[in-house]
């Protein structure tokens, strides 16, 4: 896969990732669940799009359908409102659709609704499930995809230990040698989010040593975001990595 793979469409989609402000600007849910069957195409996306803003365990089965529609707008938002209404099943789904979605925005939604679902939902039969599939997109797929999955599997394995020693050497190893400095920046983040479930031990010192590197990347936002996440996790060898550098600068 490549970029040239990731058809254009509306981005305003990552919209679809925010909850609204005020309560009453969610939609009735006994108007939305009628139209995930509608014959009108306009109407069954647009109820997708209300499940992401609303928790209704009745949609899940409607929105799991909703994932094999023709249109991809239409599967991109049913993928996000399972990331809103996890279960088994959705996890189930998004993952088989993960593997046969030709649409890029697809499979970038899916791969936040997987780790939100970790996030949200995190019984081991769901966060597990995940960890796969996520550093799988993580390792070949396009870099918008990439990009998300690094951050879904800094979320998962913020939420479990376990989770965390799965995704720490995945997100190292990509963070050294991804191509996109987006994608990188990404794994930074995520491996400061990870290394704060795992004791220190050689998994830990892993991925500290993979940020300190990350302090002299060839793109400033990966260093900012290596810098950041040391910082957080307030490792005494990042801080002097962090203090070498900047005396460095002001030599």
């Amino acid at each position: 896969m490549d970029d040239n793979d990731f058809p254009l469409l509306d981005t305003s989609e990552d919209a679809l990732a925010a909850l609204p402000s005020e309560e009453s600007d969610r939609p009735d849910p006994e108007a939305m669940l009628p139209l995930l069957t509608s014959a009108n195409v306009t109407e069954r996306m647009l109820a997708a799009r209300a499940f992401c803003e609303l928790q209704d365990e009745r949609a899940t089965p409607y929105l799991i359908h909703l994932l094999q529609e023709p249109c991809p707008l239409v599967r991109v938002s049913a993928a996000y409102a399972l990331g809103r209404n996890p279960s088994l099943a959705a996890v189930d789904a998004l993952i088989q659709q993960l593997e046969r979605d030709w649409n890029g925005y697809v499979r970038k939604g899916i791969v936040w609704a997987l780790g939100n679902c970790g996030v949200r939902f995190p019984l081991p039969e769901i966060y597990r499930r995940t960890l796969d599939p996520l550093i799988h997109a993580l390792q070949t797929d396009i870099s918008a995809v990439r990009l998300w999955a690094a951050s879904s599997l800094g979320q998962v394995a913020e939420a479990r230990e376990e989770a965390a020693t799965v995704a720490i050497p995945a997100l190292a190893l990509a963070l050294a040698q991804d191509a996109i400095a987006a994608v990188r920046s990404n794994c930074a983040w995520a491996l400061g989010h990870a290394c704060r479930k795992i004791p220190f031990g050689p998994l830990y010192t892993q991925a500290v040593d993979q940020l300190i590197a990350a302090l002299q990347d060839s793109d400033m936002g990966v260093q900012e975001d290596a810098k950041a996440a040391l910082l957080k996790l307030g490792d005494a060898r990042g801080l002097q990595a962090i203090a070498d550098l900047q005396s460095e600068a002001f030599g």
